[in-house]
């Protein structure tokens, strides 16, 4: 392994290398639950030697409500590994709704994070004319590059763009996308600069999703289908791939790895599609569907065909596996994807979702299960909800999961869920053939904390993890 000099790991073979993650952040979201409290920071024990494994160590709290912490990311990684005066010291935490972004110190004491700065709506509007941050990644300049889906002076509209912040003080910067490069959605991105590209997704109008899921949304407009390549040093859309419908809601997208692949895939979560993105011979990019989840046929629920809402994605850092959850549906799936343009499902798990038996949805055609899977319980506990964020250890032996979404999609979808909190499991992976198995030693249960039932959402080791880190060194001798 190589020690590097700055943040993270000079290669994604070096970090499959790295030590065993000890500690987890998840952020636990409050908003559109019956509990009046803020959001807050979650660190989670994860060492079997610990006297205190499994078990929530701090909470840290914000200082307002109603933000909808959601996804989070590094103010340093691998991308910039070989800059020594760099340090993965701070956590980054946009704020779904309320457009704050909090930035907080995991290094004085990883055990017990601080806050560090916050970034307040009216800079993050005002700067960057964006609103609804989303995706944070570090750059290897040591700037932090957020993905925003809505307009400062009017943040319920769609606009995708990107909101710099600087890395040493957290100022915002200003906007990253040339002026008229606007997509009208944004989501997610991954940039690849070998190959000078980056490429984003579309989640939808904020109009739209922050309220609930309604499929006349869809229908009307206001979800995308999209995904845009961006010329990395220009910050312009040079080309727009209109997916269709079998492109439907495109949410995570991932890169191979390996620093100069020319391909990657992103899930479609409404078709329930996954889709390989890849370069063609002229330059341009195209794309493929590679795995397509069947809809059930049901009855009792909000529509009479229920897709599987692939949410995310991501891939182990040898590119071999590829992992995502079907939320809805309830499982998590492992493809060997040696052969990008075939992948090979090799591991499959339910963990609940929406159609177990006994429940108020009943299927009345199902091309994958002859029938409705079991309801969950761990230990005794039934668990409401279906999987959803997944992260996966550096080796790639095990995959993190938690249950809850969005606080308003929980709501709409696993109601029992949002009033008896969320929970983190952990499944075992094989490495060797493929497969999945439920470790029964871990639950995080975090219906149980003591300011009551909390939704939990995305995961973070503080020393990177398969989804943050960004490899940049750019020739083949450096793999």
């Amino acid at each position: 392994m190589s020690c590097c000099p700055g943040p993270g790991y000079r290669t994604p073979l070096d970090a499959m290398k790295g030590p065993r993650e000890e500690l987890l952040y998840i952020p636990c979201i409050y908003r559109n639950t019956e509990i009046g409290r803020p959001d807050y920071l979650a660190t989670v024990d994860i060492d079997p030697r610990s006297s205190t494994y499994c078990k929530v160590i701090s909470r840290l709290p914000m200082p307002y409500l109603n933000d909808e912490l959601h996804h989070t990311g590094w103010n340093a990684c691998s991308s910039c590994w070989n800059d020594a005066s760099k340090k993965r010291s701070k956590l980054i935490m946009p704020s779904l709704y309320s457009s704050r972004i909090y930035v907080i110190d995991v290094a004085t004491n990883p055990r017990r994070p601080i806050i560090h700065t916050i970034v307040e709506p009216e800079e993050v509007r005002t700067k960057s004319g964006l609103a609804i941050p989303h995706t944070s990644h570090c750059l290897a300049n040591g700037e932090v590059m957020i993905s925003a889906m809505g307009k400062g002076e009017d943040p319920m509209e769609g606009k995708g763009g990107f909101i710099i912040l600087d890395g040493e003080d957290f100022h915002v910067k200003g906007k990253w996308e040339a002026d008229g490069h606007n997509p009208p959605f944004g989501y997610d991105f991954w940039y690849q600069p070998f190959h000078n590209v980056m490429i984003s997704t579309e989640w939808g109008a904020p109009k739209a999703f922050l309220k609930g899921f309604n499929y006349d949304d869809y229908t009307n407009g206001l979800y995308g289908k999209s995904l845009h390549v961006w010329d990395w040093d220009k910050h312009t859309i040079q080309q727009t791939i209109n997916m269709g419908d079998e492109g439907a809601i495109p949410l995570e997208i991932r890169f191979l790895h390996n620093p100069i692949a020319k391909e990657g895939f992103v899930g479609c979560a409404l078709s329930s599609n996954v889709m390989r993105f890849y370069m063609k011979e002229n330059g341009t990019w195209a794309h493929e569907k590679v795995i397509d989840i069947a809809n059930k046929e049901v009855e009792g629920w909000a529509l009479p065909s229920m897709p599987g809402l692939i949410t995310d994605i991501l891939l182990s850092l040898d590119d071999r596996f590829l992992y995502f959850s079907n939320w809805l549906h309830g499982d998590i799936r492992q493809y060997d994807v040696t052969d990008t343009k075939n992948p090979k499902l090799v591991g499959q798990i339910f963990l609940g979702g929406s159609v177990c038996k006994n429940g108020p949805v009943k299927v009345i055609k199902d091309v994958e299960l002859d029938e409705q899977p079991e309801p969950f319980y761990f230990n005794g506990k039934r668990i409401h909800g279906g999987p959803q964020m997944i992260q996966l250890s550096l080796d790639g032996k095990r995959l993190f999961v938690t249950t809850s979404l969005y606080s308003q999609w929980d709501v709409q979808f696993y109601p029992d869920m949002v009033k008896e909190g969320s929970v983190m499991l952990q499944i075992d992976v094989d490495t060797e053939q493929g497969g999945l198995t439920l470790n029964k030693d871990v639950l995080i249960d975090f219906g149980n904390e003591p300011g009551g039932p909390v939704l939990a959402h995305e995961i973070r080791y503080p020393g990177g993890d398969c989804s943050s880190d960004i490899y940049v060194h750019n020739t083949p001798s450096n793999l």
